[in-house]
């Protein structure tokens, strides 16, 4: 059983949203911090354990950013952060994995299931480190957290979907 740090450099929380029904928003969180323990012998030993910053939101557009740190959306004052804590780990296939584990968001925590792929060897960095990587994705509803805030277009339909697509590259470190 090995412990590995996430190595917030070379991680990136994205999210994808429908926007007026037309396009895709993409956004990402630039601080992600955790733990992962990985038993290549006993998977269901493994478990991971991650923490986001929600101030470190990016959309690209600062006036966007700044109303979903508002109380209509992640309420940051309140909520400052949002957590994933496995409750199940099981392998998939030769390099993936279906993850279990509590989300929480702006308080509120579901369940979810997160896909883990492309979970790599351990390889040693020019510093002695450890490293491993792997990709996740999940879909979640966003009113299953409390964040209901939208608003109704003239032509039908909604300006805010409330499916989020979910999309997490990692890498994480331990010591040789």
């Amino acid at each position: 059983m090995s412990t590995y740090q996430i190595d917030s450099a070379h991680t990136h929380a994205q999210f994808k949203v429908r926007h007026l029904m037309v396009s895709n928003v993409k956004g990402d969180f630039d601080k992600v911090t955790g733990t992962v323990v990985l038993d290549d012998a006993n998977h269901s030993l493994s478990s991971i354990n991650v923490t986001v910053d929600v101030a470190s939101i990016s959309t690209r557009e600062p006036q966007r950013d700044a109303h979903l740190k508002s109380a209509d959306f992640f309420d940051v004052e309140k909520f400052p952060t949002i957590t994933f804590v496995s409750k199940q780990v099981v392998k998939s296939g030769e390099d993936s994995f279906e993850v279990v584990g509590d989300l929480t968001i702006h308080g509120v925590t579901k369940t979810i299931d997160l896909d883990v792929e492309d979970v790599t060897p351990e390889v040693k960095d020019p510093f002695g480190l450890l490293r491993r990587g792997a990709s996740a994705k999940a879909t979640i509803l966003r009113s299953d957290f409390g964040l209901k805030y939208n608003s109704i277009l003239e032509a039908g339909g909604v300006a805010i979907s409330d499916e989020v697509h979910i999309t997490i590259d990692t890498e994480f470190t331990r010591q040789a």
